[in-house]
Parts: structure tokens; C-alpha cells; sequence
């Protein structure tokens, strides 16, 4: 059962910007320019709500980054960016003017990488702000299609609620939609939501 309220939300939502913010920083500096990382929106669904049209998927391919969190609650948590955008933030990344093609071959590095800052900086702000601890897997990064996601959503039967993230990321006024994805079991959810409020408490 979804027990997460627009209160619990909010403070979600707060947790999350302060991990875009500190991303953000550590793409800077890698690109080497402005980098801006903003989360417009935080919702929880069901697994078996999830499809193209919730999800803002307009592409048929994705570059998928998946990390496995653990902790007071587990998840698993996938970013994802079109495949050409992912591609154009590659380059951007690498500080290249190599072609699309000539990039390929650094794509899965780059992309979990990225992964890895993105998803770190949003869980470690999680972790400092729930006064928690949290460990992850190593990235892992590839190229799928929106049916074989949501395949992959599907067959996680011991987790039926995701979090859904809606990212903007901008690096030298390129504009790249993406989305942050964290499957959860209902016990997962439950302990998230036990965290948030002692959270609540504490402000």
C-alpha cells in the first residue's frame, strides 16, 4: 500500500534536489562548465501502473544506468536518458569533438560514470538528511528498449512500488530529459516512509 503523503513527498522531493545540487557540482567540474541538475518532480506508482505514457517516454531506445542500494531499505535504481541524448552527454563529458559514432566505444564508462555520480550524490543526500546508511552496487549500463524496461520492471515481483524521479539536465544549454527510477518492496516503502517522518519530526 502507497502510505507516502504530499508531506512525505515534499520532503522527498527537498532530499532529492539537495543530491541534484551536489551532482551537479561533481559534472561541473568534470565537463569543465555550468552543469544544472533539477528533479521538478517526485511520485510513487505501483509496478503494475507504470507504461510509456506515465513515465514521459517518448523514445523507443534508453541508456539505462542500474545500481542496487542497501540499507535500512533496499532498492533498485535506474537512470535513464534516450540513447542519443546519452550519446551527446558522452561527448559533452569527454570534452570531445569527436564524432557520435567514434564515441560509442566510451559510452558504457561515461554513461556509469555518470550513474554513479547522480545516483551517489541523490543516496548520500538521502543518507546524511534520514541519518542512515546506505550502500551500492557498482553501475552497470546498457542500452534497452522501453518494451524490455518495463519487462524488467515487471519481473520484480518483490518490488511492486516505484519512485519516480522527472530529471532535467542541462551542461552548456544542451537539454537532456531524463528519469530516476527506484523499484521498492512494499517493506522497503513502509521503512522509507518511517524515516521521512522521523525526519519531520527532527525539523
Amino acid at each position: 500500500m502507497n502510505n507516502l503523503s504530499e508531506l512525505h513527498l515534499d520532503a522527498l522531493a527537498e532530499v532529492f534536489n539537495v543530491g541534484a545540487g551536489r551532482a551537479a557540482s561533481s559534472l561541473s567540474e568534470i565537463v569543465g562548465d555550468e552543469v544544472k541538475l533539477s528533479i521538478p518532480s517526485v511520485e510513487i506508482k505501483k509496478a503494475s501502473e507504470i507504461n510509456a505514457a506515465v513515465m514521459a517516454m517518448n523514445s523507443t531506445k534508453f541508456g539505462a544506468v542500474t545500481q542496487q542500494f542497501s540499507g535500512p531499505f533496499d532498492a533498485k535504481a535506474l537512470l535513464l536518458f534516450t540513447e542519443s541524448r546519452a550519446l551527446e552527454i558522452v561527448r559533452d563529458m569527454m570534452g570531445s569533438q569527436m564524432s557520435i559514432q567514434e564515441l560509442a566505444e566510451f559510452e558504457h564508462d561515461a554513461m556509469c560514470e555518470l550513474g554513479n555520480i547522480i545516483l551517489n550524490a541523490c543516496l548520500s543526500a538521502m543518507a546524511d538528511m534520514l541519518k542512515i546508511s546506505l550502500s551500492s552496487s557498482l553501475p552497470n549500463y546498457t542500452v534497452a528498449s522501453t518494451e524490455e524496461i518495463f519487462k524488467r520492471i515487471g519481473e520484480s515481483a518483490d518490488q511492486p512500488f516505484i519512485l519516480i524521479l522527472h530529471i532535467d539536465l542541462i551542461i552548456e544549454k544542451r537539454h537532456s530529459e531524463g528519469h530516476l527510477v527506484f523499484l521498492l518492496s512494499s517493506e522497503s516503502l513502509q521503512n522509507l516512509v518511517t524515516h521521512i517522518e522521523h525526519y519531520l519530526e527532527s525539523i
